[in-house]
């Protein structure tokens, strides 16, 4: 297992799908996973610390694990069957809940837990980026958060 960061949540064009783009702590390799817009919602308000009015379904489920006395000490993405991640909470004394990378992801950000993920799943779906080109990934990052297709029309 290899811990993993969330850099962020992204909308892959043309298809409008969100995807939570993990890095691999200390290496090269980044970790596409397509995700739902509700669990992307999720990510990103807990990436940028939003507190809403009302809970929303993970900081439920972290209200209702704490308040059952639990203790969740990580996440792992575990598998990678025919394009679907799976993974695992694990918690303290050794319960194990099966869980959709994306609602695990929302949920150990919520906790301050760390995110891991298995070696053979970073190997199956992990892109590597060197460090010297990391500068060049971020402006074709900025690049794709600006254009549009009205850019390309003739």
């Amino acid at each position: 297992m290899r811990e993993v960061h969330v850099v962020g949540v992204r909308v892959e064009l043309p298809s409008n799908q969100p995807i939570v783009l993990l890095r691999e702590s200390g290496g090269d390799r980044y970790l596409p996973i397509w995700i739902g817009a509700v669990e992307a919602t999720a990510i990103a308000f807990a990436q940028q610390q939003v507190t809403t009015a009302r809970p929303m379904t993970h900081d439920l489920m972290r209200d209702v694990v704490q308040a059952l006395g639990g203790d969740l000490e990580r996440v792992e993405i575990t598998e990678l069957q025919d394009g679907v991640f799976f993974a695992t909470l694990r918690f303290a004394g050794g319960a194990e809940v099966s869980a959709r990378p994306s609602d695990s992801i929302a949920l150990a950000m919520r906790m301050s837990v760390p995110v891991f993920a298995d070696e053979a799943v970073l190997d199956a779906a992990g892109i590597s980026v060197p460090d010297e080109q990391e500068h060049e990934v971020e402006k074709f990052r900025e690049f794709l958060d600006t254009i549009s297709p009205d850019d390309f029309a003739p």
